[in-house]
């Protein structure tokens, strides 16, 4: 049945899950903030979704009444399914039709800001591998949406098999999988029956976790957690270190910020830089911006940049400089300086997260001197960039060896092992830090 245009005058009305993305198909319940019962205005928020990219707040398209919600917090809801029906009062202007209240959720979110997962690829899949025990997951029926929030949240058939059911002749039902996430996941280190006695099983240890005050993980860092692990027992990790020389770009950068900022109203900081010279070090080294699948590597045709980056609340996200290669430094800072304006304030949209190639993580924004960044999957590699600090150098002059004051930085490049060689992620790691110590002085902005 067609959505219509709320009637003006009272009757009942069917909120329906909105449409949140353009490849967004479900989302789920946050929670609710209106109860079965109470009345609301035109505007009021009544829930909060959440979809694989961003948290969104859903309003109220006319003063009302909620009679009955049809779905609960946690549920996972189809776009289009019915999720509560409203009685509307009578009002002289007409509510907002399905249309409006869409726009209105996904810009009016309050959250916005969720680190962007991977597509399941095969490499995700391997962590639903089938067992080969018998009395596990060969005896069970998954259907493809438990199957699809496993993969979320990276559980394995061993794993799902564990859980207690309570659906029709045995089978696992989504409230059952949500449920046993609230829990803790206890089994989440079961290991399956295996018939080789050397091979290794982690060791069901208990630890003393001590006392203390203690903080509840929100929802956004715990996608992060799962995120980080499952990047780091997916991607046998390594890092290369280099130092570069930026003396000459941050002389460059002081002696022009003013006049850009007043020639094109942005400020020029240095990670329009960085994400300049990453870009030409990508396009020399292609095979760095890639992803896995299986036994394949994909190549990626665009090349772009994610920038790691802190919120308020102390989380992190990603959000993407599209088809960095192609733009020129104006371009490239106003890009920046607008999705660090929406990540201080909450306001990065899903397309503003998506579709990242290579990751940069400024760790020098925070007085780092490196770090070991963990790969953004599925992406191969992360390059982190420390604090740059000037300190007495040998240099080579006409004169000979002599110690000057320069401004130096340190670079490193995680990538993973099971396609980046040595050759590749030292060579690429360089070739970035020879792009920023040969920046042109005579550059004009």
């Amino acid at each position: 049945m067609e959505d219509k245009e709320i009637p003006a005058f009272a009757g009942s009305y069917e909120l329906k899950m909105p449409k949140m993305g353009e490849s967004i198909t479900e989302g789920t319940i946050i929670n609710w903030l209106i109860n079965e019962g109470d009345s609301f205005d035109e505007g009021d928020i009544i829930l909060e979704v959440a979809t694989d990219k961003v948290d969104n707040e859903v309003p109220a398209p006319a003063a009302g009444t909620l009679l009955e919600t049809k779905y609960q917090a946690k549920d996972v809801v189809k776009v289009g399914e019915v999720i509560a029906i409203l009685e509307i009062e009578k009002s002289k202007s007409k509510p907002k039709s399905k249309d409006d209240v869409t726009s209105r959720a996904v810009e009016t979110s309050k959250k916005k800001t969720k680190k962007s997962r991977p597509v399941a690829s095969s490499s995700s899949k391997e962590a639903l591998s089938v067992s080969t025990s018998a009395s596990t997951s060969n005896s069970k029926f998954f259907s493809p949406l438990i199957i699809s929030i496993a993969k979320e949240h990276h559980i394995s058939f061993e794993e799902l098999a564990r859980i207690p059911a309570t659906g029709n002749e045995g089978r696992l039902r989504k409230s059952d999988v949500f449920n046993y996430i609230e829990e803790g996941r206890p089994y989440k280190f079961a290991q399956p029956v295996v018939q080789d006695p050397t091979a290794y099983r982690i060791p069901q240890l208990t630890f003393d976790k001590g006392k203390g005050k203690l903080i509840e993980m929100d929802r956004m860092r715990q996608m992060i957690a799962d995120h980080m692990v499952y990047s780091k027992h997916t991607s046998p990790h390594v890092t290369a270190y280099v130092e570069a020389d930026l003396t000459n770009m941050v002389n460059w950068r002081n002696e022009n910020k003013v006049a850009f900022q007043e020639k094109y109203g942005e400020k020029l900081t240095f990670t329009p830089l960085f994400v300049e010279a990453v870009a030409k070090a990508v396009k020399d080294f292609p095979n760095i911006n890639a992803s896995v699948d299986g036994n394949n590597i994909i190549v990626k045709e665009d090349i772009n940049i994610g920038m790691a980056t802190a919120l308020p609340s102390g989380n992190l996200i990603v959000p993407v400089v599209k088809n960095a290669d192609t733009k020129d430094l104006k371009t490239l800072a106003e890009n920046v300086n607008e999705l660090a304006g929406k990540a201080r304030e909450n306001k990065l949209s899903g397309d503003d997260i998506k579709g990242s190639t290579f990751t940069i993580s400024n760790v020098g924004t925070f007085g780092s001197v490196m770090g070991t960044p963990i790969i953004n999957q599925p992406e191969v590699a992360i390059l982190a960039l420390g604090i740059i600090k000037k300190r007495a150098e040998v240099i080579e002059t006409e004169k000979g060896d002599e110690i000057a004051i320069r401004s130096m930085m340190y670079l490193s490049l995680s990538f993973d092992h099971r396609v980046v060689d040595g050759y590749l992620g030292g060579s690429f790691v360089r070739r970035v830090a020879d792009y920023l110590e040969q920046f042109d002085t005579n550059r004009k902005i």
